[in-house]
């Protein structure tokens, strides 16, 4: 969410923002809240007048009165009556127009970042670097899925069963290979100086409008009937709603917070054959990071998230690249965001395994996280989040890219440790 005054301040410039992100139905909005905020502001000048008036009279009730000047009383009383009413209805208009702005200024996206292409959705997406050689292999990689059955590792029959489809049932070594991905993500990140977090699994509705739009609410959000709970769809969530309405000191920045969770994810609309099987599900865990700082580090923090998953894929051969964003495919609280792709040497293209976002202080905004600082008055932190790894999406790019001609999958060494030494898995 816009500071209002920079809005109310730069109206072109929130205008042209929108049509950078080629949202040209949401320009009214900027006129819409600058209307509202005008009647809003006549109305507290006025409220603030009336007040003053009344305090005045009150105070000049009691002189009259013990000077027993009893019609001027009443007629000063009669004046603080009628000054009682006005107020009582400018301030319930006051109480309406307050949500009215709020309800616009959510909607109104964030000023991204002036390095962010211009393109109108993630076919404009632009490549930034790769990482590893793209190889693909002399013999026919199967479908991830077939990969799996072949090694006994999942059950989607009985999990249509039991849950629909979007669900799968994980066994034998592909389910603890999964579990050991996540581990190596842990230790992986805490080694780098994060601190580890298993946050809670449902949120507020206040913690939810804090950190996403409504619209992606309404797209990804499981709501607890009876409720004011929702699933969360990543423990970003979580963890940065951890710290609403803080003010945290400057020496206690920045935070850097890794953390595990399951997510739910409607996954609304049709995706495509090549994201049936366990691409797109409805449930998955994964292993995220967080950072909460003073504004000036954002943008280096950014860059150290980002790098942060390409060396965690090297780390297991998976070769990768990484995609900014364009302005029509950035969601509407974020600055700026890269995708990190990995390899598919079955489809022998590149695909989404990681989204790191600087946020700026929309979030922050919203939750009401500031930084303290006694000489310049408290200010607003900046948030940051990116995804370290996500099975099962991960074991696709993983088993494609560690598969042997006959079957069986290489174990990269800092897996083993996990895998219980393990260097393959071996057909049964």
């Amino acid at each position: 969410m816009l500071d209002i005054k920079f809005l109310r301040a730069n109206p072109e410039i929130v205008k042209e923002n929108i049509r950078r992100k080629f949202q040209d139905h949401k320009l009214v909005l900027v006129d819409e809240v600058i209307k509202l905020d005008g009647e809003l502001r006549e109305t507290k000048a006025r409220c603030d007048v009336l007040r003053n008036q009344r305090n005045a009279i009150s105070k000049e009730i009691g002189t009259l009165m013990s000077q027993g000047r009893k019609e001027d009383t009443e007629q000063a009383k009669a004046k603080v009556a009628a000054i009682a009413k006005e107020l009582t209805v400018l301030e319930q208009t006051e109480d309406n127009l307050i949500p009215q702005i709020r309800e616009k200024m959510l909607i109104i996206p964030n000023i991204i970042d002036q390095s962010v292409p211009i393109g109108k959705d993630d076919s404009e997406n632009v490549e930034l670097e790769r990482f590893g050689e793209a190889n693909v292999p002399n013999f026919v990689v199967p479908y991830h899925i077939d990969i799996m059955e072949k090694l006994q590792g999942i059950d989607l029959d009985s999990a249509r069963k039991t849950s629909g489809n979007g669900f799968y049932y994980l066994c034998g070594d592909i389910a603890r290979l999964h579990s050991a991905i996540l581990s190596y993500a842990r230790d992986f990140m805490i080694d780098r100086g994060f601190t580890y977090y298993i946050p809670p699994f449902m949120i507020r509705s206040n913690v939810v409008n804090g950190v996403m739009s409504f619209s992606e609410m309404e797209n990804m959000m499981y709501k607890i009937e009876g409720e004011d709970l929702y699933l969360i769809g990543t423990s970003e969530h979580s963890m940065i709603g951890k710290f609403i309405n803080t003010i945290l000191d400057e020496e206690q920045l920045p935070q850097t917070l890794t953390s595990y969770s399951p997510c739910f994810r409607k996954e609304v609309g049709a995706h495509g054959i090549e994201e049936r099987g366990v691409y797109r599900i409805h449930q998955f865990e994964k292993q995220e990071m967080i950072v909460v700082c003073q504004p000036e580090e954002s943008a280096l923090w950014f860059e150290k998230l980002y790098r942060n998953s390409v060396d965690f894929f090297r780390s297991l051969h998976i070769p990768v690249r990484t995609l900014e964003c364009c302005s029509g495919d950035l969601a509407d609280l974020k600055v700026k965001s890269v995708d990190v792709e990995a390899w598919s040497p079955r489809q022998q293209k590149y695909f989404e395994v990681g989204s790191c976002s600087n946020l700026g202080d929309a979030q922050a905004r919203r939750l009401g996280i500031r930084i303290r600082n006694k000489e310049n008055g408290n200010y607003f932190a900046h948030t940051l989040n990116n995804t370290v790894v996500a099975p099962p999406r991960m074991l696709i790019a993983f088993l494609e890219n560690n598969l042997n001609a006959d079957g069986s999958v290489k174990i990269p060494q800092p897996l083993r440790m996990y895998m219980g030494g393990k260097a393959i898995i071996e057909l049964a």
